[in-house]
């Protein structure tokens, strides 16, 4: 270094001179220093944020030391944060969702991570026949049906209700079986109810109680006190199985439905570092609607436990945030949609459920016209009748009774259709305990009877009301050989038979006439959007269908099989799983500067 040389200026003093010239070399020594301690500081920092588009750029995601960042790295870390956004929501939209993609983005998101699913139906059922032999059942679910694919792909372990009369033959002694039976791919644990806890916890509580009230379907709610108490006991008894099946401390769990509001914050208690994902597969209802529930504020509590809670659309997310405001004293970030509670963090996101693409079911069908000929020769339809059909549940919400009055008005008002235009109505018997869905049953038999006693004639009935399970197959083959299909949901958080109706038509015809109070309905905009409630306009909406154009019907169908193949299973629970993995990567790095706090820089630096 050359050594620093100060003249006098005239009339200085030279000892004055040394004195400053000190101070000077002094200061420009602490600069120096200051200087360095920045340059090392700011290397390191420039080091770690390399580190950090490299990780977002290979996908790792290890924790790695905590850096001081100050004002200007807080800058750059909340431009990193927004790139990681973009990135993940421009590979959710480019990326095809497969099961091999969903396994892939876990072993590199997730790697090594626990996946523990819970939900109140099985995805298979084990059933004593008549026979004595033990037959294997897949329920009517839209829930085990969504979900089901999805378990397949990533593995772990499924938690749920064993119903059936033979489950308890086939599990082993710690009340597991592997699942699905040619294949097995993960664990099924079942978990035992006595009749007084389905009694209380299923069809009391959850099903007369909360059903109608998030459906708003003009049936009165039922809240007793000893459901309640029921449904509580059932929601600990699976967070103590959960809590056993759980083999990381920081598993990821995801719950389903309605079923188990009060189980995400038992898991918090018991499991501290898991990430619980709850999705809830019915309507959030309005706050005003919620607050008719007198243990609002303990299922709003259960339900913030969550690390991530999931509904079908934004309007059910406006909603449920609505109702933690009306009823709960926490922090809305809406910049982030998430609710601050308790010192905890819950995240609450839309996520839209689908179905797998391709679905499996759809592999092994006829081609369309052998489907048409056999469904029509097995209900006893004449060849060229024109067929719509409907396939869900026996449940209110469905608004079975809606569709036949849709016929019946189509009918009266164009009696040319008589003998040229049928209803094909599968409904599955459900619920069958409650008053409401025994008398459902009743009413839509008595009113086919009517409809077809005044509309059809010999050989010729309007409407074909068949009360049974239907396997997949089965369904896809009755999509296949229809013209129509009619979702009268008056009430639906998605409504998947929409979906599967759409993913059955690789001819690229048929029409989809759509509930507009139906999740799918903001997805499916090409279908015939139709207001269940009114009766007059349903009808006209079935003429339309049915005197659609070819090219008008594939133009439709086309986009609308575009959506479902694109927005599939796997991409709902692919968004649900790396929302989960940024989650867990916060976490690590808040964690990490609490252990290594930031040094302060110097302030002459």
């Amino acid at each position: 270094m050359m050594p620093l040389i100060l003249a006098a200026p005239p009339g200085v003093p030279a000892p004055r001179m040394a004195t400053l010239a000190s101070m000077v070399a002094t200061a420009l020594a602490g600069a120096a220093l200051a200087g360095l301690v920045a340059f090392m500081l700011m290397r390191r920092w420039m080091s770690a944020v390399r580190q950090a588009i490299d990780d977002l750029r290979t996908g790792r995601s290890e924790a790695r030391p905590a850096v001081p960042l100050g004002a200007m790295g807080e800058e750059v870390q909340k431009a990193l944060n927004e790139f990681d956004t973009l990135r993940r929501r421009m590979d959710a939209a480019d990326v095809e969702w497969t099961p091999e993609t969903l396994t892939l983005a876990l072993a590199n998101e997730l790697p090594g991570a626990e996946i523990i699913v819970v939900s109140n139906r099985e995805p298979y059922i084990h059933n004593r026949a008549k026979s004595g032999s033990i037959s294997l059942q897949i329920p009517a679910s839209g829930l085990v049906s969504a979900l089901e694919p999805v378990v397949r792909a990533c593995g772990g372990t499924w938690v749920a209700h064993g119903s059936g009369t033979a489950d308890r033959e086939s599990v082993d002694g710690s009340d597991r079986v592997a699942v699905p039976p040619d294949n097995p791919s993960y664990t099924l644990r079942r978990v035992w109810l006595s009749e007084e806890e389905q009694d209380g916890y299923y069809y009391g509580f959850a099903n007369e109680g909360l059903w109608p009230l998030c459906h708003i379907a003009f049936v009165r709610p039922i809240f007793r006190e000893t459901d309640w108490q029921m449904y509580r006991e059932v929601n600990e008894k699976f967070a103590d199985a959960v809590a056993q099946e759980a083999r990381e401390p920081d598993p990821i769990i995801l719950i389903q439905d309605y079923h188990f509001a009060l189980l995400p914050k038992m898991l918090r208690e018991r499991l501290p570092r898991a990430t619980i994902i709850t999705f809830w597969h019915i309507p959030w209802p309005n706050a005003e609607t919620f607050g008719i529930c007198p243990h609002r504020e303990e299922i709003i509590e259960g339900l913030l436990g969550s690390s991530i809670l999931g509904f079908h659309t934004q309007f059910h997310c406006n909603n449920f945030f609505e109702t933690v405001d009306r009823f709960l004293e926490s922090r809305i970030v809406r910049e982030t949609s998430s609710v601050i509670f308790g010192g905890n963090s819950t995240l609450v996101r839309p996520y839209p459920i689908s179905i797998a693409w391709p679905p499996a079911a759809l592999a092994r069908q006829k081609p369309i016209a052998e489907c048409r000929v056999a469904v029509r020769e097995r209900v006893g339809l004449a060849p060229d009748i024109r067929l719509a059909v409907g396939i869900e549940r026996f449940d209110y919400t469905k608004g079975i009774i809606d569709r036949m009055q849709a016929v019946d008005s189509f009918l009266t008002e164009h009696p040319e259709w008589a003998g040229r235009f049928s209803l094909l109505q599968v409904a599955a018997p459900t619920r069958s305990k409650l008053a409401s869905y025994r008398g459902l049953q009743e009413e839509a038999q008595a009113l086919a009877d009517d409809i077809n006693a005044r509309h059809g004639s010999h050989g010729y009935r309007p409407i074909v009301l068949v009360a049974e399970h239907h396997e997949p197959n089965e369904v896809y083959e009755l999509f296949r050989a229809a013209d129509l299909c009619i979702v009268s949901s008056l009430h639906d958080g998605m409504n998947l038979v929409a979906k599967e109706f759409v993913a059955a038509r690789d001819d690229e015809q048929g029409v989809l006439v759509l509930s507009a109070f139906a999740g799918a309905s903001r997805e499916l905009g090409e279908a015939v959007i139709v207001n269940p409630y009114h009766t007059h306009a349903m009808g006209e909406a079935i003429l339309r269908a049915l005197t659609m154009p070819e090219g008008e019907q594939r133009e439709r169908m086309r986009l609308m099989r575009e959506q479902v193949r694109a927005r599939n299973v796997y991409r709902w629970a692919g968004q649900m799983l790396l929302d989960a993995s940024r989650l867990r990567k916060r976490e690590r790095i808040a964690l990490l500067n609490e252990r290594n706090p930031v040094p302060a820089v110097p302030s002459n630096a």
